[in-house]
């Protein structure tokens, strides 16, 4: 999904009377715009044929807490879960990932048309917060303690690195990856070089590596 393209494909009487090439739209008319051709750049008027959008509710979650938005998408632009795009709502403009596809008559679908769809579920994946559990160095699982971290969507972690926030640092051991993440072999993540970003991780499991954990006393 997206909002209407500042580019159109459309002919141009100088170099492309047969066949369509992008084209800038410069000016919107009545009834026609004032584009200007990509490949030679001369500019003239057409009409530019757009297809009608339809509006659909957006439940977006972040951060554990939830809020309804909407937005509006080409009826006939096929969706998937896993897709993400840019949600702007009066207070923010963020990027969300489809979670689930609810159609009519409470039905979920993996994929479907826009016009067939219902609600969109999503969640916020251009800045997440990712839960972190610290283990300590001699291994007693009963002083593990849970952590949050916050941190930009695209933002990387690999097994075997020593991560700094603040006051905790940590060597991830394992990583855990949500269920609509893709393009991964495996789950949880455990060896060696194997990295993912921010927006696809459930939880990481570490190895705390704070001053502290290292003191005899």
């Amino acid at each position: 999904m997206s909002e209407t393209a500042e580019r159109v494909a459309v002919t141009c009487p100088s170099c492309s009377p047969d066949v369509e090439t992008v084209h800038e739209v410069l000016k919107e008319g009545s009834g026609q715009a004032t584009v200007r051709c990509t490949e030679c750049s001369h500019v003239h008027k057409t009409k530019v044929e757009r297809e009608e959008e339809v509006e659909r509710d957006v439940v977006v979650s972040q951060d554990g807490e939830s809020f309804t938005a909407t937005v509006e998408a080409p009826p006939k632009e096929t969706v998937a879960v896993g897709e993400e795009f840019v949600l702007e709502t009066p207070e923010a403009i963020m990027v969300v990932r489809i979670t689930d596809l609810q159609l009519g008559d409470e039905q979920r679908a993996e994929e479907a048309t826009v016009e067939d769809v219902e609600t969109f579920w999503t969640r916020v994946v251009d800045n997440v917060r990712v839960n972190v559990t610290i283990n300590p160095v001699d291994g007693r699982r009963d002083d593990s303690r849970s952590v949050k971290i916050d941190v930009p969507g695209d933002r990387e972690f690999e097994i075997g690195t020593v991560e700094e926030f603040g006051d905790e640092e940590f060597e991830v051991k394992s990583i855990a990856l949500r269920d609509d993440a893709v393009g991964y072999d495996f789950n949880p993540l455990s060896e060696a070089g194997d990295a993912a970003v921010a927006k696809d991780v459930k939880r990481l499991y570490a190895d705390d590596e704070t001053s502290s954990a290292w003191s005899a006393w």
